[in-house]
């Protein structure tokens, strides 16, 4: 395989849709029952790589053949070595997304395995905040907001699954024109308590991209 080129978010989508098919092939006893969603993981794995090199699309089009437990399991084993790392940041990088943040206490990146992040997410007991970095199209972009446990399971905005949440509420940092000195706004959501839960389930970055639009003013 050529140089990584599936991103976390993407991979966790192959091995969901991998384990749908898995599934349909052990379980239904009508053919096209197996081959129609077969052809639903094959359109949605695909469609997530419009610009894959003919050996890429090789690589991922080979769900489209698998049969057994075992042809399913070689098939992700043998994509793992195209996943990409997110970016390994230094402390200083840390502290200039987050220039308010005097005292910042960054996450253990040693423990954190970054083929698997789609956003790097952590939180600071002491003043119960949470920090949040995200990276796409070559940019690091840091989020920081409220951290109030929620106390039970609900639905993630972002991974979109049942889990213990959290409540984030981050302030905007644009302003209507006309805006008083005084005005903000902020945009609270459910998210996983824990982020590498999190990480593990997100299958989509268009809601956390939309967020970080609506709180960062970037247009991505």
């Amino acid at each position: 395989m050529q140089h990584p080129f599936i991103r976390n978010h993407q991979f966790n989508l192959i091995q969901k849709q991998t384990g749908l098919l898995r599934q349909a092939c052990g379980t239904a006893a009508d053919p096209k029952v197996v081959e129609s969603v077969r052809y639903g993981a094959l359109q949605q794995i695909t469609d997530m790589f419009p610009e894959a090199t003919d050996e890429q699309r090789h690589a991922l089009e080979r769900i489209s053949s698998l049969q057994t437990a075992p042809e399913f399991a070689q098939y992700l084993q043998d994509l793992e070595p195209g996943r990409t790392a997110f970016s390994s940041l230094t402390d200083k990088q840390l502290q200039k997304l987050f220039p308010k943040a005097k005292k910042l206490k960054g996450p253990n990146r040693d423990e954190i395995d970054l083929r698997h992040v789609t956003y790097l997410g952590w939180t600071d007991i002491a003043s119960n905040k949470m920090y949040l970095v995200y990276e796409a199209r070559g940019r690091l972009v840091g989020i920081e907001g409220r951290f109030t446990p929620a106390g039970k399971k609900s639905t993630c905005f972002l991974c979109n699954r049942q889990e213990e949440v959290a409540l984030f509420t981050a302030i905007t940092k644009t302003k209507p024109a006309g805006a008083s000195p005084d005005y903000y706004k902020a945009i609270g959501n459910y998210l996983c308590a824990d982020s590498e839960v999190c990480n593990k389930n997100i299958t989509n970055v268009a809601v956390l991209e939309k967020f970080i639009s609506e709180v960062t003013g970037i247009v991505w």
